[in-house]
């Protein structure tokens, strides 16, 4: 892209289509997100859940500042992951010359653990030519009320006054850093921008040690993933982003690394994502047990049972990635993602009734318990199985505000209905596994009960499954009855009915769907949301529909920005993506697709 004015705002303001052009990198500490002028957009310090430090994504004079970027305006840039790991590289060009900045988050074993610090490494990197650069760097802290005071050591520069010590470590001049003055990209220079513990050791050594040795990470943990036949990159980025929004700490898995990015400019859906939905970790284990891994179902494990969830009363959907309950929803005064208000931090659905995440949390964990391969993992309680499912007895029938958190409207939804009926026959062959015979007598009854009121959801006269007992309206979130067996043992052409039925109704254009048509607090949507575009596609698939979802899926393909990352929602009309970025959602989406159309094709990969 070519920069000659002064903000990526403007420049998105002054465009009909809407993409986020930005990269993610991270070490399951902390992610950053950076945009193709080398600038970290994202970056909250310590946890996803924290203050940024950098946020010019949400207001850029309240936001601070850390960017690398020609001294030349009138130049080109590109953006590029190292092949099949996380470390970014952002490629300028201009008159002057050509120069490299690569940003990466160290993650790699060592002393028998992983190494994740809180520190951000960025390598400039002269390619051509006479190219002089510009750094900034202005750390803010408590959402941009703060701004940090500066003070100049040896080799090093200490942001003062904010939650924790920051200092950025470098070969680079600190007068010309001070003073945002262009230099000359004589050498190599390196920066290192920690939090708390600052960098020990030689910085040029160390800096290309963690750099080789992350890239050997994530090569390493992409070769062992088991990958479809079909869409192998994509599902590679999808992977890898997947895996970056697990907190490994306490084993949380958040939906996105940021918040307040709107579902649709001036709609106000704007909403803070920076936590573990117990729904959403169930999407994004079973994609990344479809490809092999199973470290993160364990340690989700453990952040379960440090719940406690014998001593409660109920769950929440939604909590905090150290497992507390409360994030109290507020607004900050900030311009906001293109002037879009409010910005919000914390989360109002912790304090709804939601009650598809007991059947959930069975699902997420039931390999931990009936896979042979992971017998020595460490496996919920028996006391919380039996717990999990004394939830799904007690809530059965009992009204809840749904899988798309509506504020002020409770039913006895499908959805709900549907994940008792899959975590009770979860909870079922685990206690036959663990020779539990009482408990899976009881889960034998929920199956049977939620069989019966999900059939109270059907409309025989239009053949599909509707959002709740005593509604007419349809749920995008329906077609997973496909997708997780509801309709097995009984005749395809029922399937089908609910599957077109949907189709009809939510269907935008081809291949893009609204979650449900009918009014909610913030009226009606405008944009597709993209794990219902993957939702529909898997259920093709899953019916032999294969040349219909392939053709569907390559055209959902095309929502991913340059370097691979979806959005939460796109708008059709513009060819946009919006929402939290990245979604983990889609990117789960992505990946149960490529699976299915894969099985589906039934050919040999030589063919």
């Amino acid at each position: 892209m070519k920069k000659n004015i002064p903000s990526e705002q403007h420049q998105q303001k002054n465009q009909s289509q809407h993409q986020y052009q930005m990269g993610i990198i991270g070490n399951c500490s902390f992610n950053a997100l950076v945009d193709q002028h080398a600038n970290i957009k994202w970056l909250c310090w310590p946890r996803f859940d924290s203050s940024f430090i950098f946020g010019s994504l949400l207001d850029e004079k309240k936001g601070g500042e850390y960017s690398i970027s020609p001294a030349d305006e009138t130049y080109t840039s590109k953006q590029s992951y190292i092949v099949n790991t996380n470390v970014l590289v952002t490629r300028f060009e201009s008159e002057e010359g050509v120069f490299e900045v690569t940003d990466f988050a160290p993650r790699f074993l060592l002393n028998e653990r992983i190494h994740r610090p809180l520190m951000l490494f960025r390598k400039v990197r002269k390619i051509s030519g006479s190219p002089r650069a510009i750094v900034k760097c202005r750390a803010v802290g408590s959402y941009g009320e703060m701004e940090a005071d500066v003070q100049l050591g040896s080799h090093h520069i200490r942001y003062m006054n904010l939650e924790a010590p920051v200092r950025l470590t470098t070969n680079a001049s600190l007068t010309y850093i001070q003073q945002q003055r262009p230099f000359a990209i004589a050498e190599d220079l390196y920066f290192v921008l920690s939090w708390g513990i600052p960098l020990e050791g030689p910085l040029l050594t160390t800096f290309e040690d963690f750099l080789t040795r992350t890239i050997k990470y994530w090569q390493t943990w992409v070769e062992r993933c088991t990958l479809p036949q079909l869409f192998q990159k994509e599902v590679i980025r999808s992977a890898l982003t997947l895996k970056l929004h697990q907190f490994e700490d306490t084993g949380a898995i958040i939906a996105s690394c940021s918040t307040s990015l709107p579902e649709i400019p001036g709609e106000h859906r704007n909403w803070d994502y920076r936590f573990c939905w117990l729904r959403d970790t169930y999407y994004t284990l079973h994609a990344l047990n479809s490809l092999g891994h199973f470290e993160e179902m364990e340690k989700y494990a453990h952040f379960i049972e440090n719940l406690n969830i014998e001593s409660l009363t109920a769950l929440q959907p939604v909590y905090c990635i150290d497992g507390t309950a409360n994030m109290t929803e507020r607004e900050l005064p900030l311009g906001g993602y293109l002037n879009n208000q409010p910005v919000r931090v914390g989360n109002e659905a912790a304090t709804q009734i939601q009650h598809d995440a007991y059947g959930q949390i069975l699902l997420a964990l039931f390999n931990l318990h009936t896979d042979v391969r992971l017998v020595e993992r460490r496996r919920l309680s028996e006391q919380s199985l039996e717990s999990l499912l004394g939830y799904i007895e007690k809530t059965i029938d009992t009204p809840d505000n749904g899988v798309w958190e509506f504020q002020g409207k409770t039913s006895v939804h499908s959805y709900s209905l549907l994940f008792h009926w899959a975590g009770s026959a979860a909870c079922r062959k685990i206690a036959k596994h663990i020779k539990n015979e009482d408990l899976a007598k009881r889960a034998d009854i929920c199956i049977a009960k939620t069989i019966a009121l999900l059939e109270k959801c059907y409309d025989a006269e239009r053949g599909v499954y509707t959002q709740a007992i005593g509604s007419k309206d349809l749920d995008a979130s329906l077609l997973q009855m496909i997708t997780l067996g509801y309709f097995h043992g009984q005749k395809k052409n029922k399937a089908v009915s609910h599957l077109r039925a949907i189709q009809k109704d939510l269907e935008i254009t081809p291949g893009f769907l609204l979650r449900y048509r009918h009014p909610d607090k913030f009226g009606e949507q405008k944009s597709a949301f993209l794990v219902c575009s993957f939702w529909y596609i898997e259920a093709l698939a899953s019916l032999d529909f294969i040349d219909e979802a392939t053709a569907l899926f390559e055209k959902v393909l095309k929502t991913q920005n340059a370097l691979g990352l979806m959005s939460e929602d796109f708008d059709v009309d513009s060819s946009s993506q919006w929402g939290n970025f990245p979604q983990t959602y889609s990117h789960v989406g992505l990946i149960n697709c490529a699976f299915a159309l894969d099985k589906a094709s039934r050919k040999p990969a030589f063919l």
